[in-house]
């Protein structure tokens, strides 16, 4: 029996999906494009406690405070990408909490961004939204200290998470080693779901994409200490996808990614979808941004390379692991990360940063 997800009021009947073109971070501006302007932007960090900048592209920024401190920075929302606002509201909070997990720190406080129209929509569909949210906070032992608040003609939301972490413990995307392994803590697909969702599936059938997307990746509650030393880099899959994480993050590192299709674990229902051509527009631009850099083998399935570069939204993490130590770290994230997978392996910079095998 599948796992139910909370709903408050009557706003369940409301569907948000419809309200809006895009949803999820599938309405994220597309990568190329947003590189192109900040490169022409050229800005200068000039402060040598800022540890992570934005030059390589990494999930959240990070500010030393003192040796043993350093501060995490990060905002992320989105349209709607499901119909019910309690989920909604939940999803958000997960996604932007997953910048500080991919730092390899511990969110602590919260505030929330909200756009609503108030002459369109209930109010109580407003507070579900922020329960929805609320209650993702309180799981992740992180506050709502705030936010802003304006009356707009599309519901978007989001939160701007602050975090801790040890300088000397925190992840980045740019330290992946040769020889390393590459693990995925969660199956893909969302996008072609959630794109699903909005042409007439309901919620129940795309229910295993729901709790992924509710599910919050703090892999340090489960992993001890002494194991969790061993990831060397990591990133979270959002909304350009695996292999623009992938590729991102092998640019970051000065090495090659080589990932195997058949291993990527894949959330049901997803390979129907994309037969079916539930395609958001971001699946074309994300297959166009890693084009350059990818060599993709060419008896991949169509559906197959579609699911490739699918923008998750609260995607899991990808994790660059010593290969010495990443069966023992999956035996410990498959009791709660159940569709946990090693999905590849890092070699010494090639012609291409990806290589994609069937």
């Amino acid at each position: 029996m599948k796992q139910k997800l909370k709903i408050y009021s009557d706003s369940k009947k409301v569907h948000l999906t419809q309200t809006v073109q895009k949803g999820g971070c599938a309405a994220k501006i597309p990568a190329a494009t947003l590189r192109e302007v900040l490169h022409s932007l050229n800005i200068v960090n000039v402060d040598p406690n800022i540890l992570v900048k934005n030059s390589s592209f990494d999930d959240a920024a990070v500010y030393k405070i003192n040796d043993e401190l350093a501060s995490i920075q990060t905002i992320d929302f989105f349209t709607p990408i499901v119909d019910t606002p309690y989920i909604y509201g939940r999803i958000a909070a997960v996604n932007a909490l997953s910048d500080v997990y991919a730092m390899g720190g511990l969110p602590k406080t919260a505030l929330a961004v909200l756009a609503f129209p108030l002459k369109t929509l209930d109010m109580s569909i407003m507070l579900d939204i922020l329960k929805g949210a609320q209650d993702a906070l309180a799981e992740a032992k992180s506050s709502l200290v705030g936010g802003h608040s304006i009356d707009d003609d599309t519901t978007k939301f989001g939160l701007a998470v602050t975090g801790h972490v040890h300088p000397k413990q925190m992840w980045t995307n740019s330290n992946a080693l040769e020889g390393d392994h590459l693990i995925l803590t969660k199956a893909i697909g969302t996008g072609t779901l959630t794109a699903g969702l909005k042409r007439g599936l309901c919620e129940d059938d795309i229910m295993d994409g729901l709790l992924s997307m509710c599910q919050l990746n703090n892999i340090l509650d489960y992993l001890p200490k002494d194991l969790a030393l061993h990831i060397n880099a990591a990133t979270d899959v959002t909304g350009f996808g695996l292999l623009g994480h992938s590729m991102q993050m092998a640019q970051a590192s000065g090495v090659s990614f080589n990932l195997k299709a058949a291993d990527v674990p894949i959330l049901p229902g997803a390979k129907s979808s994309l037969e079916q051509g539930f395609l958001t527009r971001a699946h074309k631009t994300n297959r166009e941004y890693v084009k350059p850099f990818a060599q993709i083998d060419e008896t991949l399935m169509p559906w197959n390379e579609q699911l490739l570069v699918d923008p998750q939204t609260s995607g899991g993490l990808l994790l660059s692991v010593k290969p010495k130590y990443s069966k023992a770290m999956l035996d410990v994230l498959s009791t709660n990360f159940t569709q946990a997978q090693v999905v590849g392996h890092v070699t010494k910079k090639d012609a291409k940063d990806l290589y994609v095998t069937c």
